[in-house]
């Protein structure tokens, strides 16, 4: 997994007006081909007049997944410059509609290509760009008596405290950058004069 990847934090949207036609760009993060094509519908499901809902997505946190359609425009003059600026802004995990209404002048394939960059351009300026850093997810278990003093040490050093599980003894699960694994279990250890048990569970992204 990588260490960090960028993407949109939440839906986007903007519209433009390029030679009386309408163009309106929807970007969205999606963290699976399903989940872009379930956007893609639905983007088509509430734009059913317009001429063409025109799309791409780059999903994996390599981009491994790729597809750009032009539904309708000439070949190469939608899909594929929606997905050029996709790929230039380093954004991942991401699906971007441009739906155009059309406004009875014709633009031709430069003309095209220009007004479709340029509306998913300004969807991604208009969304909230995102890192998402890698973090090791630990399990802290240990003795109720020992909560409080537990507690305050994660807040004191800005270790999130993601649950809690209350049974027979206490379960915390924080999360911590990578590389910081061995500062938090010394922390631990030192708070609780060894009695609690730290394990790794896992890892997981969190939004810088």
């Amino acid at each position: 997994m990588l260490p960090a990847y960028r993407t949109i934090k939440q839906v986007a949207e903007i519209q433009l007006e390029i030679n009386k036609s309408l163009f309106i760009a929807s970007a969205c993060p999606a963290v699976t081909e399903e989940a872009a094509v379930t956007f893609i519908n639905d983007i088509k499901k509430r734009h059913k007049e317009a001429n063409h809902n025109c799309s791409a997505y780059v999903i994996g946190q390599h981009g491994q997944y790729q597809k750009a359609d032009d539904d309708g425009e000439p070949s190469g003059t939608a899909g594929k410059p929606i997905l050029d600026v996709i790929n230039k802004s380093a954004v991942k995990n991401t699906v971007i509609v441009v739906t155009r209404y059309f406004g009875g002048i014709k633009l031709g394939a430069g003309g095209l290509i220009r007004a479709y960059a340029k509306a998913a351009s300004a969807s991604l300026e208009a969304a909230v760009i995102v890192e998402k850093q890698l973090h090791t997810k630990l399990a802290i278990q240990l003795d109720y008596h020992l909560l409080g003093t537990v507690e305050n040490q994660l807040r004191l050093n800005k270790f999130p405290i993601q649950s809690k599980d209350f049974a027979e003894t206490v379960s915390i699960v924080t999360l911590v950058r990578k590389g910081e694994e061995d500062q938090l279990i010394q922390l631990i250890a030192d708070a609780t004069a060894a009695q609690a048990i730290v394990k790794i569970i896992g890892e997981e992204y969190l939004d810088m």
